[in-house]
């Protein structure tokens, strides 16, 4: 990454935004694939025959291990949804300021330093918004600048690290805490039988993850550019429905066939406009949206040759531990 400040597009004088520390904050529960093969056909009314399809999905999806606020028995249980978005915001803030404060720590860092707060989430609904939650338990400035992005999914984790970059290159010297809490298990429905539902009940699990950038010299990755692009026609792709009972999730099967037809081309674009080829990057961070989105990218040689992507199957793994 660092040889690109002397390609087009890209100023070699410049100090670019580092990322100067990591970490993550996970909830005490597990959700096994063994438990999700043992609740499925107890949980959902779906005949037979589906149930054996599902069967098959949970052991292709390649999910070993999930974590969950809350024990699965009473994951599963209906709760109204006033119930839920409580359960949201008090764990939302716990497992926030977990991950938050160990960042912090990591990056030598204490509270007061930070200029600018991104707060990353979806699978809830609180305002005050978390980062104003955290103001007051960590003891933040109160001038501090606050940015929270709540309809983003899955994209928001990325997109604010370009907006942190952003704020950055406007403001020399700075500080950005970003923190990311998703709680999907607070999404469960049990009583929606519908395929979006039955995937999302094998994908995903719980946790924080934080990051400090910071616009002063110092080791770490380097932002050096970003770029954000919009499918047309994708409202419908994923999102979630909010009805009485909850947040019902929107996954169109098709998600992993739209993003690999163009990731290729979208890659090679954004390569060629900051003077490189696809031969020139050594390692691919991808978004883990599951095994099925991984083997498409790679059937494609939409970011590079296979044997470079094959450290995201390590990523996905370890994700679930």
């Amino acid at each position: 990454m660092e040889s690109l400040s002397q390609v087009p597009g890209v100023n070699g004088d410049a100090v670019h935004p580092t990322i100067a520390a990591t970490a993550t904050a996970l909830p005490p529960h597990t959700i096994t694939r063994d438990d999700v093969k043992y609740y499925m056909g107890r949980v959902f009314d779906i005949p037979e025959r589906r149930l054996e399809a599902m069967m098959s999905i949970v052991d292709n999806a390649q999910v070993h291990k999930r974590h969950a606020i809350f024990p699965i028995d009473y994951t599963i249980e209906p709760r109204a949804l006033s119930k839920t978005n409580n359960e949201y915001i008090e764990h939302a803030v716990k497992l926030g300021r977990e991950a938050a404060e160990k960042c912090l720590e990591r990056a030598g860092l204490k509270a007061e330093d930070i200029d600018l707060i991104i707060t990353v989430s979806c699978t809830g609904f609180m305002i005050p918004s978390l980062d104003a939650h955290l103001i007051h338990l960590m003891g933040f400035r109160s001038n501090v600048r606050r940015m929270p992005f709540t309809e983003l999914g899955c994209a928001a984790g990325a997109m604010a690290l370009g907006r942190a970059a952003d704020y950055l290159k406007a403001h020399p010297g700075g500080n950005v805490l970003i923190i990311s809490v998703e709680l999907p298990s607070l999404t469960f429905q049990r009583k929606d039988i519908s395929q979006a539902n039955l995937i999302s009940s094998v994908l995903f699990g719980d946790g924080a993850a934080a990051v400090i950038v910071r616009g002063n010299p110092a080791p770490g990755p380097k932002i050096l550019v970003s770029e954000t692009y919009t499918f047309a026609d994708s409202l419908l792709a994923m999102g979630f429905d909010l009805r009485d009972s909850g947040f019902h999730i929107i996954l169109d099967k098709e998600v992993p066939e739209m993003i690999g037809g163009k990731i290729r081309g979208l890659v090679e674009g954004f390569l060629e406009r900051n003077g490189r080829k696809r031969e020139d990057i050594r390692g691919w961070i991808l978004h883990p949206g599951g095994a099925r989105l991984l083997g498409n990218v790679m059937a494609r040689k939409a970011a590079a040759q296979k044997r470079r992507l094959c450290p995201g199957r390590l990523v996905w793994a370890r994700l679930q531990r």
